[in-house]
């Protein structure tokens, strides 16, 4: 018995778009829903992924719902830790708050929001925040805005929630939002469904993950993205360290300082175009010229940010 990543696109959203309930048991544990303000139901929303269908968009995904109260959840996916990761949370999550209101309408019509990232790398590593000496941040951590001298946490409009799954505890977790991050990391060296897993949904999430329940064409799917995922991985890393190393390189002729930072720049630029060219997206001569000659690294994080999920170059290139 084998078992398929629930990080990889197509199964995410076939076991998490399509099955409400096992969606709704997320939301509760990753949220700490109990009691009265446990999600009862929930209903899906139109999302900006592509249709359940082989292809990706490779490091980010999203599935959107509302519960009886209107709240919006925006649950995604993320795989590689790209420049500007955290602002295209935040803007995504304003976004789905202010796209709810109708010309004319009150503003009292607008609900909450609710933020859920998934994420396969750490956004705020221990090292670093020890380093800085900082409180370090758990694997999931939940963010509002905070009145900060009486800690009020009256503006909860837009919220956010974050689970770094490199941070799971080497434990098997039993319940709740461990469980889930360890499933989320275990799964593919898995042969059995563990006989202690609760009745739910972690174990219908896991028996969903079953390749011996997918159709041919869902695994030809499934391992398409794998491979779509594990190459731009390898592309990015590649055109990083030859950024670095072109960086050094100029360092030694004209000055390290200068020349790490045109090494990076290209670096970036080359990371640009190699997520195009991995998601099949063409690149005219003038795009490709001006993301290589672009040394700006403001731009170019904005451009980076923007190829993992963009439709055409243009799109990467455009001003707003």
């Amino acid at each position: 018995m084998a078992f398929a990543d629930l990080k990889n696109d197509f199964v995410f959203r076939r076991i998490f778009a399509t099955q409400p309930d096992i969606l709704r048991g997320l939301l509760n544990d990753l949220l700490e829903r109990q009691g009265d303000r446990t999600i009862d139901a929930i209903e899906y929303l139109p999302s900006e992924q592509a249709p359940l269908v082989a292809g990706a968009k490779l490091s980010i995904l999203d599935v959107k719902c509302k519960d009886r109260s209107g709240a919006t959840f925006v649950v995604q996916m993320q795989l590689i830790h790209v420049p500007g990761f955290i602002n295209r949370v935040v803007y995504n999550a304003c976004k789905a708050y202010v796209g709810q209101l109708k010309m004319g309408r009150p503003y009292t019509d607008l609900a909450d929001v609710v933020a859920i990232s998934i994420c396969d790398f750490a956004i705020w590593p221990d090292a670093e925040q020890d380093a800085a000496k900082l409180p370090r941040v758990p694997m999931l951590s939940r963010w509002n805005m905070t009145e900060r001298r009486s800690g009020n946490h009256g503006l909860l409009q837009v919220q956010y929630a974050f689970l770094e799954l490199p941070k799971l505890p080497r434990r098997r977790p039993e319940t709740g939002a461990e469980l889930w991050a360890w499933l989320f990391v275990h799964s593919p060296e898995l042969t059995e469904v563990p006989p202690d897993l609760p009745d739910g949904p972690h174990r219908e999430a896991l028996e969903l993950a079953n390749e011996a329940t997918f159709t041919e064409a869902e695994l030809e799917a499934y391992r398409k993205v794998m491979d779509e995922i594990q190459q731009v991985r390898e592309l990015v890393a590649a055109k990083r360290a030859e950024g670095e190393a072109a960086g050094f390189a100029r360092g030694e002729s004209a000055g390290f300082a200068r020349g790490e930072s045109a090494g990076l720049a290209r670096g970036k630029a080359e990371a640009v175009l190699a997520i195009l060219e991995a998601r099949g997206i063409a690149v005219d001569d003038a795009v490709r010229a001006r993301v290589v000659e672009c040394t700006e690294a403001a731009t170019l994080a904005r451009w980076l940010a923007r190829a993992v999920t963009a439709t055409s170059a243009e799109d990467v290139l455009a001003e707003s």
